[in-house]
């Protein structure tokens, strides 16, 4: 049995949000935004990609993360939906402070895991960049070491790591093992 991947909280960012990646989504699949009543369905998701324990927890977060901004929700908390039309994935294009600047913020994205390896990733990061470079001229993101996929994928849309405290290089020297690539610049 292999050993669990030591948890490390990450930063990623991205100077402009020019030549953003395109991809279409795999036949079968839909991208819509936000609708009254999608709080149950962005907190089932995200319990079920385990960044909650309950979707009571998650629920709360919801409020607390998005303050109810139904307005900026309806433009910017995207939902991959199956051919059903039942949402299986979110992902968000908010905002916040990084280094006293107002940017914008790549937020819980994930994708039920019965879905995930489909293709479905790209087309959801490009919604949601592509939303951004509307509203701001820079991004960034919150990840950590367990998702060293989703972090291989930002990488590959420009993010590079985010490194202001001596202990952040070590969440970093963990991706490059695991991805097998260089990641921190080098000197």
């Amino acid at each position: 049995m292999s050993e669990p991947i030591p948890y490390r909280s990450l930063k990623m960012t991205r100077d402009h949000l020019r030549d953003i990646p395109a991809f279409p989504l795999p036949e079968g699949y839909g991208l819509r935004t936000f609708q009254v009543g999608d709080e149950q369905a962005w907190a089932r998701i995200e319990r079920r990609v385990d960044e909650f324990a309950t979707e009571a927890e998650a629920l709360r977060e919801f409020g607390a993360y998005f303050g109810g901004d139904v307005a900026a929700l309806s433009t910017r908390c995207f939902f991959l939906t199956d051919a059903s039309g039942e949402p299986i994935g979110t992902a968000s294009a908010w905002w916040s402070e990084l280094d006293g600047e107002t940017r914008g913020e790549v937020a819980w994205v994930g994708i039920v895991p019965e879905h995930q390896g489909k293709g479905l990733a790209k087309p959801l990061l490009s919604a949601v960049m592509q939303r951004l470079a509307q509203s701001h001229e820079r991004a960034w993101l919150r990840t950590q070491t367990i998702s060293y996929r989703a972090v291989d994928l930002y990488l590959n849309y420009g993010f590079v790591p985010y490194l202001r405290q001596p202990e952040d290089e070590e969440g970093w020297r963990i991706i490059e093992d695991l991805l097998d690539r260089t990641v921190l610049p080098t000197t």
